[in-house]
């Protein structure tokens, strides 16, 4: 999927897009909340208007700034509070304000707030695993609108036994499709396959299984091996063509 963080690719129109055989892109819900706003976006008729975008949009749910932001935000059981890169403002993000603001961007595919850990430290992990699933389940009793799909997110660091635990409890809930979180933010390629490789067989295969953040020419082949659908990556395309080519990691 190419990643239009505030409602568009970076320098390229929805008709680039299309001629390039894009169907589905993805956009930021933290972001497009902050500037221009949820509810300026329902008033102009949705994500697809304000984009020029006749094709499927995915919402991310503010999830990722969780871990990108980890300076400016802090943590509880309820949700998470965050101080605004743009002019240190605060705001409160909850399980139902996710839901809400993603159904008022109008995205064909939502996604439920968690949160993306450190993926190596076992003990937090725990502890968010804990809170994604707590969050799933409000995420999906605060869903109001038939016409949209929503998918929980896998978590677990590069923990295999947290990655079944958490595949086993959001499968127990039903969602339309799977997001698998937490990876490509430190941990090796081989952790990353392993815990693919976890939880490929636990998920349902007759729902799509979208790798969150992750899409260089390599990933999506051996990513595609381990069961996944879907991907997002903000590489620009002769970029990652050209890293997964050189022996020497590109700067």
């Amino acid at each position: 999927m190419p990643v239009g963080t505030q409602a568009t690719v970076k320098a390229m129109s929805p008709r680039d897009l299309e001629d390039l055989g894009a169907t589905v892109i993805l956009a930021n819900t933290y972001h497009l909340y902050l500037r221009p706003g949820d509810e300026r976006i329902a008033r102009l008729g949705g994500l697809h208007a304000f984009m020029g975008w006749d094709g499927p949009i995915l919402t991310d749910s503010g999830g990722f700034q969780v871990f990108s932001l980890a300076q400016r935000r802090e943590i509880d059981a309820d949700g998470v509070t965050f101080r605004s890169h743009i002019d240190g403002s605060e705001h409160r993000f909850t399980p139902e304000k996710a839901i809400a603001i993603q159904e008022n961007l109008g995205a064909d595919i939502m996604v439920c707030f968690d949160e993306c850990a450190d993926p190596s430290d076992y003990d937090y992990n725990v502890e968010a695993v804990n809170r994604t699933h707590a969050w799933a389940e409000r995420c999906k009793a605060a869903k109001t609108r038939q016409d949209q799909a929503l998918f929980g997110i896998v978590q677990g660091g590069v923990f295999p036994d947290l990655r079944e635990q958490s595949a086993r409890f959001l499968t127990g809930l039903g969602f339309d499709g799977y997001a698998i979180g937490g990876l490509s933010v430190g941990e090796t390629k081989a952790e990353m396959h392993a815990a693919l490789e976890v939880v490929d067989p636990v998920l349902p295969p007759d729902r799509p299984r979208y790798l969150m953040g992750v899409g260089t020419p390599e990933d999506l082949v051996e990513c595609v091996a381990r069961g996944v659908d879907m991907f997002d990556c903000v590489f620009p395309r002769d970029w990652a063509a050209t890293a997964a080519r050189s022996p020497v990691p590109a700067v």
